[in-house]
């Protein structure tokens, strides 16, 4: 019996739509939610127009969301989709942990988190999936509050302090005096600069304490021609708020260089940075996100970019093979080396640019900087230190 060519083109179509629903069948969708303070100071226009060194300048959503859009192809190629949902909430544990919980309920693979250490913390409790850490620094999330499913792709504050110690040392700026600013946090990162500045051989010029104040008999704190006095070969300012470290280049009274929250800053990227095919990365966020691309910019596109990369590892699932592609993955993130987490603090190895602001000027960790596995473990707490217990 013959059969018409109508007949076996409408065979045909057929079997290549059956062959499609097969693939849809078989691929997995996945859910990336990120958590994110709802009213969030270091957004607060004043701040953001100042545009301190180090700082955010905008939502991490907007990185994440561009990650994903750029690997939109590899994913359809791989048969996968990842679905993003953000969810602001007060930056407490309490409303943390229930979005958290809600977030795992409601079939998210991954959760990402822009809170607080102790909301940090709140959400890795919470939940079964990984939890990544786009844009709290503190030591702490990688050290003795650590938890096995927390990672980060922010650098520590460690992490910064290592390279700036790191970068003096190559210059020879041996003689380092430290201002410390009057907030818990500036003296907790004041402690992991001077730890950083003798773990690399560098002389304690001196430590002094500074404060703004609107009272005229607390101005002295804040002058700089009082701070500075001695001898130095170069100021580290620790000024998390950062209005003072910003005032503080070319008005010390020894003609030296300023270095940690002002001057010559440690960062994760900078709209600069010209090498690797960084230009186009910086390019593709700015025209999306309608502002430049800096650390916490590129800490979150790196969050972004690694969920998916999991996603297309194991594009069929279950979930924990996801995960378990995430913890090994080899990702490319426009800075000349390979990056993925370390398995004992899941912090995120990488490069640190030295930036003045207006370019990026060095790079950490510098050349003559050794370590016996990885170079890049030199930034940040390394596997024999043992500062993570909830790792094996």
């Amino acid at each position: 019996m013959s059969v018409s060519h109508d007949s076996r083109r409408g065979v045909g179509l057929a079997g290549l739509l059956l062959l499609l629903l097969a693939g849809s069948v078989q691929a997995a969708a996945f859910k990336a939610v990120l958590i994110a303070p709802e009213d969030d100071p270091r957004l607060d226009r004043n701040r953001v127009e100042r545009a301190y060194l180090g700082h955010t300048g905008g939502p991490a959503a907007d990185g994440i969301r561009v990650a994903l859009k750029e690997a939109g192809m590899e994913l359809d190629a791989a048969g996968a989709s990842v679905a993003f949902e953000v969810v602001n909430v007060a930056a407490t544990p309490e409303a943390a942990r229930a979005a958290a919980e809600k977030a795992e309920k409601g079939g998210a693979t991954f959760v990402l988190t822009d809170l607080p250490p102790a909301a940090t913390l709140a959400v890795a409790d919470a939940v079964k999936v990984p939890v990544i850490n786009v844009g709290e620094p503190s030591d702490a999330l990688r050290e003795k509050d650590c938890r096995a499913r927390l990672f980060h792709t922010l650098p520590s504050d460690r992490m910064r302090a290592d390279a700036l110690a790191q970068t003096l040392v190559a210059q020879k700026w041996m003689n380092v005096l430290v201002l410390t600013g009057p907030s818990p946090t500036d003296a907790q990162r004041s402690a992991v600069a001077q730890a950083a500045i003798k773990r690399y051989g560098l002389k304690l010029a001196g430590s002094k304490p500074f404060k703004l104040s609107g009272d005229p008999r607390e101005r002295d704190l804040a002058n700089p021609a009082l701070l500075t006095q001695g001898s130095y070969d170069v100021v580290w300012v620790v000024d998390s708020d950062g209005e003072f470290a910003r005032s503080l280049p070319y008005r010390t009274v020894q003609p030296r260089p300023v270095v940690g929250d002002a001057g010559l800053t440690a960062v994760a990227w900078h709209a600069q940075y010209d090498r690797y095919g960084a230009p186009q990365v910086s390019r593709r966020f700015t025209r999306d996100a309608k502002r430049p691309m800096g650390g916490h910019e590129w800490s979150a596109w790196m969050a972004g970019k690694a969920v998916a990369a999991a996603a297309i590892e194991a594009p069929k699932g279950p979930a924990a093979a996801v995960h378990k592609a995430f913890a090994g993955l080899e990702l490319d993130g426009s800075k000349g080396v390979t990056m993925g987490f370390r398995p004992w603090d899941g912090q995120m190895r990488q490069t640190m640019l030295m930036t003045d602001g207006q370019g990026v000027v060095a790079i950490a960790p510098p050349e003559g900087i050794l370590h016996p596995k990885n170079k890049l473990d030199t930034l940040g707490g390394d596997a024999p230190e043992k500062l993570c217990k909830a790792r094996g």
